[in-house]
């Protein structure tokens, strides 16, 4: 995905912004939102439909916010998963999210190639769970043994939430690409070669909502 791609459902007109969509532009938190509008293309997309918006943003909020899975794994689970699917929408916004979570720009680089990057050597738990996105991704099922290699590091709500972690990332990857949704046009676009458009280094970011988290 880009910033050029072309909407099939596009950004809801404000000519049919009502109190609904209002409250999906401003699920996020962000500033002045139910007045004019979210500066992000997938909430102004998803605003097309406000049942399913408000339904899906209370899932993503727990994935991004409160679950049992710590921030670097998720962030891990999203990169990976953004790759996998070529979903450059979920990678722009995840690098940045990931250093802040304390990935190294290496680290980020290293998630295109796998488990097998010799960087991961040494941290189990990052290999465990970059090897779990790949199995799910290639054969809907974890096998015996990475659930083994997990284990080591996650209970039982931990599991669960790595799970339905790697899932959302792969419906919204899908949801992104077939809705033709790509990155705003006035955002400094980090690419899957890690170089943004402006020629700048990409920076840390915080994830919505997350001084409340």
């Amino acid at each position: 995905m880009s910033a050029a791609a072309k909407p099939r459902i596009g950004n809801l007109p404000r000519e049919e912004w009502t109190d609904a969509a209002r409250e999906v532009f401003a699920f996020w938190g962000e500033p002045d939102a139910w007045e004019n509008g979210s500066k992000t293309n997938m909430s102004m997309t998803m605003a097309q439909h406000p049942q399913l918006a408000i339904a899906y943003n209370i899932f993503g909020k727990h994935l991004l916010l409160t679950s049992t899975l710590a921030v670097r794994p998720r962030e891990l689970v999203v990169l990976r998963t953004a790759w996998h699917l070529k979903c450059g929408y979920e990678w722009h916004y995840h690098v940045g999210y990931a250093l802040k979570a304390g990935l190294t720009m290496e680290e980020i680089g290293a998630v295109r190639d796998g488990a097998s990057a010799a960087i991961w050597d040494g941290k189990d738990e990052d290999r465990a769970v970059l090897t779990a996105v790949d199995e799910l991704y290639r054969d809907s099922k974890l096998s015996d043994a990475t659930w083994a290699m997990l284990s080591r590091f996650y209970g039982r709500h931990q599991m669960m939430d790595l799970l339905f972690t790697i899932g959302n990332y792969v419906m919204l990857g899908w949801a992104a690409a077939s809705m033709g949704i790509g990155v705003e046009d006035d955002v400094d676009m980090i690419g899957f070669d890690l170089k943004t458009r402006s020629g700048k280094p990409a920076a840390a970011t915080s994830r919505p909502l997350e001084e409340d988290a």
